[in-house]
């Protein structure tokens, strides 16, 4: 599928917030303008259980903040983001433009014997390619874009979709066709020890709730990484 910019793309993000005009203008023939704000989530609200903070980043030690106001993870590629396909994955479509009636983020740090692995942008938008920008690394172009997708590299998650669903992790591994259990995580095998807010997930990882401003902190093998928290408080997501 060949996507072409709408029409009004550029009249759109002259009226953004400069992370968010980033992003629709990178994103060659997909329209991204809500990918910042959400209309179901409020930019304020820390999560519980995590450690709030007055600067706009996040877990701890990370490096370089991103376009989205979230620091870019560090650490090797869990897997690589292109693994993705086009057709429909646990009903999630892959369409031309972005789905914003249900709007939220969450976000995703995973560490593999206590080495920090990125979640890379670009998950779930077929045929993009993560390219360099003065507010960091963007996922840009794309054949199609998925309900549950990354930007870029800083862990978070957008699920913009055409309802509300309570969507899961285990969906968002599926779009990416990447396995996740509680024996393995992407190509990453050992035992999965799996933080939510804060509290420890004793269920299947793949259970784990999409819910609005979710900090999910996942250590395969050991040494099991403390949960660090993040906070939301600033941050347009």
């Amino acid at each position: 599928m060949k996507l072409t910019a709408a029409p009004n793309a550029e009249k759109l993000t002259a009226a953004m917030n400069p992370r968010h005009r980033l992003i629709a203008l990178a994103a060659a023939g997909i329209l991204l303008s809500g990918c910042g704000s959400s209309s179901n989530d409020s930019s304020s609200t820390s999560v519980a259980g995590s450690a709030t903070t007055t600067a706009p980043s996040q877990s701890s030690g990370a490096g370089q903040i991103g376009f989205e106001g979230v620091a870019i993870e560090r650490g090797p590629d869990l897997a690589a983001p292109g693994t993705t396909g086009t057709s429909a994955v646990d009903g999630i479509q892959c369409g031309a433009t972005e789905q914003l009636a249900y709007h939220i983020h969450a976000h995703l740090t995973v560490y593999v014997n206590g080495q920090p692995r990125a979640l890379p942008g670009g998950i779930g938008i077929p045929g993009s390619q993560v390219t360099p920008t003065g507010e960091g690394p963007v996922a840009s172009g794309g054949q199609c874009i998925y309900w549950l997708h990354t930007h870029a590299p800083d862990g978070v998650i957008h699920i913009e979709s055409p309802t509300q669903r309570i969507y899961t992790l285990g969906n968002f591994f599926d779009v990416w066709r990447q396995p996740l259990s509680g024996a393995q995580v992407a190509s990453a095998k050992g035992t999965v020890t799996t933080f939510v807010n804060g509290k420890p997930w004793t269920k299947s990882p793949r259970m784990i709730p999409l819910d609005p401003h979710a900090v999910i902190q996942i250590s395969v093998g050991s040494p099991v990484v403390p949960f660090h928290g993040m906070s939301w408080s600033g941050l347009q997501l």
